[in-house]
């Protein structure tokens, strides 16, 4: 089996990560050079895959694309080419397209009397301005005053969601699946950074199990109705004891594929392959009873070891496994003896 990895930041480094665990061959693909992920992957390839004309002789082997990238233009690219091919194409362009919409995501939660936080002006300071074709934290930014906010606005050309910010511990989970059979893997427990970057990722969760059952409920009633085929990750966050959704998004995400795999030997991207090469199920993904995992983010300097985002890994250069890494069981890291900050 061989599969390309389209994309090599944070969503690569996840997807060449896993698929490798799935014991994939993994040719990585992005258009710059020594990107995270170029160094998980048995080849990569430097490569616009907007000119199409140059994707035959890197992809024509492959069984399977996934796409590990946020760009529209490259994403549609893709799905034009692997049609032609007949090359199975692992994303659901309907729902990423809602998904990549915080205003087309308000319709649907709307829609299903989903809670979420609540809406400005309807909700008291602070509050969180999030542009709606944002990801994770991607521009996202703090408001104490009606003026600091009309001054925003009026700065912006993007469209903007913007809600009462509150306080509580953040969670997500990862559904998969077509529609009338989804399911929901494990709920992780998320740590933000002083950005609102997640910088750790902790399994099984700290979530009552009706806490737990909720979300799940909440997960199959999002899929089902973006009729979603694939995989899709919720975000909440709890506060007064109810689960406020903050965000959705139907593509591969970062993180927390990782902490799931390590706690109950589920590999999303693996089970995402079995959706799309219509390959029977066997099991329920491997899974295992789970065991304690904690995933996070280091940055370490001649003078300072601190966790933050995941934003350091980006412009990290090439990574690579290690096993045994100083009492982890295992790292992705650019760590090379010698070398003072990594």
């Amino acid at each position: 089996m061989l599969v390309a990895v389209v994309g090599g930041k944070l969503q690569g480094i996840e997807a060449a990560y896993l698929a490798h665990k799935a014991g994939w061959g993994v040719k990585v693909i992005d258009k710059d050079s020594g990107v995270p992920a170029s160094g998980l992957g048995d080849l990569f390839f430097q490569l616009d895959v907007t000119a199409e004309q140059a994707l035959t002789p890197v992809l024509n082997d492959v069984d399977l694309v996934i796409p590990a990238l946020e760009d529209d233009e490259a994403l549609r690219c893709l799905d034009r080419w692997t049609r032609t091919r007949n090359i199975p194409f692992a994303f659901d362009s309907a729902a990423y397209s809602i998904s990549s919409s915080k205003l087309a995501s308000e319709q649907i939660f709307s829609r299903l009397d989903v809670v979420t936080p609540r809406s400005w002006p309807g909700c008291r300071f602070p509050v969180v301005a999030k542009p709606s074709d944002g990801s994770g934290s991607d521009g996202v930014q703090i408001f104490d005053r009606p003026d600091s906010v009309k001054r925003h606005l009026d700065g912006s050309t993007r469209d903007w969601i913007i809600q009462e910010f509150i306080d509580g511990p953040s969670y997500s989970l990862e559904i998969i699946g077509n529609p009338g059979n989804y399911t929901p893997v494990q709920v992780t427990d998320l740590g933000m950074d002083s950005q609102y970057d997640c910088k750790r990722v902790i399994a099984p969760t700290d979530l009552s199990d009706h806490l737990i059952l909720d979300f799940e409920t909440l997960a199959i009633s999002l899929a089902e109705a973006l009729e979603l085929k694939g995989l899709m990750d919720v975000e909440v966050i709890l506060h007064d004891n109810r689960l406020r959704v903050l965000e959705i998004d139907a593509r591969l995400p970062s993180q927390t594929p990782t902490a799931v795999y390590w706690s109950t030997g589920q590999n999303l991207v693996q089970m995402l392959g079995q959706i799309f090469l219509s390959i029977p199920k066997t099991g329920e993904g491997n899974r295992q009873p789970p065991r304690g995992v904690v995933y996070e983010h280091i940055h370490v300097t001649p003078c300072l070891l601190e966790v933050v985002g995941e934003h350091i890994m980006s412009n990290s250069g090439a990574l690579h496994v290690c096993q045994d890494f100083f009492g982890a069981d295992e790292a992705i890291t650019n760590y090379a003896p010698g070398r003072e900050e990594w």
